[in-house]
């Protein structure tokens, strides 16, 4: 199907993220990557992270609402920040933004590593036309239940019907499996430096 297909209805109890959700869901992906690897490698002391993580994610699903779209629940226990073809990369205000958010003097001697992690990532960052999956979280509480499927349904399916690819880097080998049964496959692996965790390239073809 072309570009001007009709998307596929949402499943039930899955919207399109207001503006008012915004806290609730920087909450949920807080909580949702408070033991993630990289929030892990960024943040080592958990105190810090605790603390910083909701302002992080304020930041990032608040870009991602004005430069793509943010999937939730109608509890907001899930979320999926996808952002459109052309569009993956994050402007140049977000950036400056995250970085006030996430900035402490504790992590200044990290900071030219954390640098060099993201800017080794974007480098492996395909060209083709993709919508991408920045991000994915379910609260601790609510996982188990099908939700990360269901708050990703809307984006791949539009996929499908529009012929477009979509991309994600997975920082849990234990996802992988999850990503494969949506039709996405490793393609390749990046190790963040000094000491940091893998991450596992997937792309997905349209189905």
């Amino acid at each position: 199907m072309g570009p001007d297909a009709v998307p596929r209805a949402p499943a039930a109890g899955t919207h399109l993220a207001a503006e008012a959700d915004r806290p609730e869901l920087a909450g949920t992906l807080a909580d949702a990557f408070y033991d993630d690897p990289v929030a892990e490698w960024i943040f080592p002391d958990d105190d810090l992270r605790r603390r910083i993580l909701p302002r992080v994610y304020t930041v990032d699903v608040a870009q991602a609402q004005r430069n793509g779209e943010v999937w939730t629940t109608d509890r907001r226990d899930a979320a999926a920040l996808w952002m459109p073809p052309g569009h993956w990369r994050m402007p140049l205000r977000d950036e400056l933004r995250m970085l006030r958010a996430s900035l402490h003097p504790g992590l200044l001697p990290r900071v030219p590593a954390i640098v060099r992690g993201f800017m080794g990532v974007e480098s492996q960052h395909p060209q083709r036309p993709h919508w991408y999956l920045s991000d994915l979280g379910v609260a601790p509480s609510a996982q188990g239940q099908g939700l990360g499927a269901t708050v990703v349904a809307p984006v791949l399916g539009r996929c499908d019907e529009q012929g477009v690819g979509a991309y994600l880097e997975s920082s849990k080998e234990a996802n992988v499996p999850f990503y494969e049964g949506r039709g996405f496959k490793v393609t390749g692996e990046y190790d963040l430096p000094r000491g940091g965790p893998r991450l596992y390239l997937m792309w997905r073809d349209p189905q």
